[in-house]
Parts: structure tokens; sequence; C-alpha cells
């Protein structure tokens, strides 16, 4: 037989042989690949590929490792069905990346996981503000779970907000009485040629302004800071992250430490 039938020969011998051995290990493999999981799955394809290109490997060198591999596999899946400890172990555990409305800095950074990967997942849940989150969780599989805020929830914290800004606007109206000048408390209006739709635009992640983002809005540092200094915030780097909505409506989540 020559060496390129020998080749294809392998090949398809080494793709039943790999099947099989994905096959029992289970359809936990194709739902959700936790990191031992993949290192077994990339030992596999490393061996496969190894008797498919050297010809004078025999074959029993292969199949032998990838049927050993999915016996350990299978084990030490049943024996954390039985223990939770060894679950963890291998799996991890899920972690709380926002709880009751606000971000959880210390988890995000063990976890590496940084607010554009947190902006990323929220809209692929539909999710439009921060604000509208009472827990996320991200899960041992990297997907983050989402549980929205209850709609009396949102309701009542509209109209504290609403029953907030009505009285900035009542003091404001009688420091412009006294004074005798038209100080109107500034709104947040989008030019006309940028569409934001429902999607929150970061003006500040990680205590560094977005400076992109506020070019977009046509608004300067100033305009910012003001904005800040209304929500109780100092200086810039003390915020983990501040968006703003189609709606003007902005939100402020005062998660760095000071400096």
């Amino acid at each position: 037989m020559s060496e390129l039938g020998m080749i294809l020969l392998r090949t398809v011998l080494i793709y039943f042989v790999v099947f099989l051995v994905m096959r029992f290990m289970g359809k936990r493999e194709i739902g959700k690949l936790s990191i031992f999981d993949l290192v077994i799955s990339v030992m596999v394809a490393e061996i496969a590929v190894i008797v498919i290109e050297d010809t004078k490997v025999p074959m029993l060198h292969g199949i032998v490792p990838m049927l050993a591999l999915m016996l350990i596999q299978v084990g030490l899946a049943f024996v954390a069905l039985k223990n939770r400890k060894i679950r963890i172990l291998f799996d991890g555990k899920p972690s709380v990346i926002i709880a009751k409305g606000k971000l959880n800095r210390k988890v995000m950074a063990k976890q590496r996981y940084n607010l554009d990967d947190l902006l990323l997942q929220l809209r692929e849940n539909q999710i439009s503000a921060v604000s509208d989150v009472e827990f996320a969780i991200l899960e041992t599989s990297g997907k983050l779970s989402v549980f929205e805020k209850e709609q009396n929830e949102q309701q009542g914290q509209n109209q504290q907000s609403q029953q907030k800004e009505q009285h900035q606007q009542t003091k404001q109206h009688q420091q412009t009485k006294q004074k005798g000048k038209q100080n109107k408390q500034e709104e947040i209006t989008f030019p006309s040629k940028f569409r934001y739709e429902i999607l929150p635009i970061p003006l500040i992640m990680d205590g560094q302004i977005q400076e992109e983002n506020l070019a977009k809005l046509e608004k300067s540092h100033f305009w910012l800071k003001h904005q800040l200094r209304q929500q109780g915030v100092g200086e810039v780097k003390d915020v983990l992250l501040c968006t703003v909505d189609h709606k003007g409506r902005l939100f402020v989540d005062k998660g760095r430490r000071k400096r």
C-alpha cells in the first residue's frame, strides 16, 4: 500500500476512534468545556494528529493513550458526581459578577473578567443597562447568567430617581430666583447624527474616560465631571463604570478604590 493510501486509512480509523472516545465521554463535552475537559480534548486531538502524520508509529501507540484518557475522564466524572469537592477542584465555582445591581470589582479582577466582556454578554442577554440587573453570575463554562430586577422594583427606583430629580430642579429653581439668573439643569441630549438605540454607551471604564464615546456625544470632560458631581462622585479615577443610555440616564458604579 502506498504512503498516501496508508495516511488515508489511518485518518478514517482514527476518526472513528476519536468519535467513539468523545461519545463515551458524554454530551457534557459538547455543551460545556471545563478546563479539565479542554485538556483531555486537546491531548486526544494531538495524539490523533501524530498517529495520522507519522506512518511509522503503530496505530496502537495512538489508540491506547486515547482510551486511557477516556477512562481517566469518565472515572473522574463519576467520582465528581458523588463528591462536590472534586467537582469544584476540576470545574471551579460560579462567580457573582453583579450583586443587587452593584459590580463586584474583586471577583472581576480575580477571574480576569473585564468590562468589555461584561457589556458584551449583557447585550447577548438583551440587557440594556447594568442598573437593570439584580444578579449576574459567571458560570464555570464562561457563560453569564443574568437575573433582571423585578418590574415593580425598577418602577420604584425610577420613581425615586424622578422624585430626586424634581427635588434638585426645585432647589435649583429657588437658587435661580435668589441670584436672579437662569441656571437650568443641563439635560443629556444626543447629537442628531448619532443613534444609540437601546445600548448603554460607556463613558468611563476602569477609571479611564472613553474619549471616543465622549466625542461622539459632543460632550467635554467638564460636562462629564459635572454629571459625576451630581451623582456624588468627586474623581473620575474612583469610577469603575459609567454609562449613559438612549434616554439620557446615567449609571455610575463607584467600585474603584481611591488611590
